[in-house]
């Protein structure tokens, strides 16, 4: 497996990032003070972060011909059925069009289901939205990313509670995990105990954009090459603090891996 990819599933946008010296307030104007242009889409900064940490990787989404576009469909059952499975060993969505995820889960299931269980794929999906939709994607993930959102959305007020009130949605042997911003993240087993880590803030916030998409592909890039769940978690803070104290991705990689 150890040549195998790690695939993501999901959006790739155009991400517009204005520079101000503060937060503007509602209904006025402020001067940036740079802007850039960066690839975004959660599955996409994910892929991006796994290449950085030094992943096999893959992204499947749709792309555009120009450098904006509109009304880009989301990957289908049918896009999906043309992949070689037999390329990865993990693969992951990002939740979206719910109902052809499933689909396309389910054929990696009967794929699973032909071989051994150390050669099967992984499965992976982010829960982030709070559409009702995307919650029946819960039992269908081998490791299931629920968002601070999702997890208010539901009642809940800290990690620790969104995993002991969700935990029974997500198919036997599953791992959840609900990061939190500066509280953290915490993670569930099969066993039932809740694991924590707390958050590692950089010096100086500078760009907490894409930090959810960092730790989760942290997290499977950890997982992938058999750490811990405890390691993974702490892994994955790790490198989403450190992806807040810089522009974009650049220098995200811990001095120890």
């Amino acid at each position: 497996m150890g040549d195998k990819k790690i695939l993501c599933i999901g959006l790739v946008c155009l991400d517009i990032i204005n520079v101000v010296d503060k937060y503007p307030e509602e209904d006025t104007d402020s001067r940036c003070l740079s802007q850039r242009w960066q690839r975004g889409g959660n599955a996409s900064n994910s892929c991006t972060v796994l290449s950085i940490l030094g992943a096999p990787c893959a992204f499947m989404g749709s792309l555009a011909p120009g450098p904006v576009a509109e009304n880009l469909p989301d990957v289908s059952a049918e896009d999906f059925s043309r992949v070689d499975l037999s390329q990865y060993k993990w693969i992951h969505w990002e939740g979206r069009n719910a109902e052809e995820q499933v689909k396309m889960i389910q054929r990696v299931e009967h794929y699973n289901s032909t071989l051994p269980e150390d050669k099967r794929i992984t499965i992976s999906v982010e829960i982030e939205k709070t559409r009702e939709p995307l919650y029946q994607l819960f039992p269908y993930g081998d490791v299931v990313f629920v968002s601070k959102d999702v997890a208010k959305h539901f009642g809940f007020q800290t990690a620790a509670d969104a995993l002991r009130g969700l935990y029974g949605r997500v198919k036997k042997g599953a791992v959840l995990m609900c990061a939190w911003a500066e509280k953290g993240a915490d993670a569930m087993g099969p066993d039932g105990a809740v694991v924590h880590s707390d958050a590692f803030p950089p010096e100086a916030l500078v760009d907490t954009l894409g930090a959810g998409d960092t730790f989760n592909a942290s997290v499977i890039f950890a997982l992938s090459r058999g750490k811990s769940l405890q390691e993974a978690l702490s892994f994955g803070c790790q490198v989403a603090g450190r992806k807040c104290g810089v522009h974009g991705y650049d220098d995200i990689v811990p001095q120890k891996q």
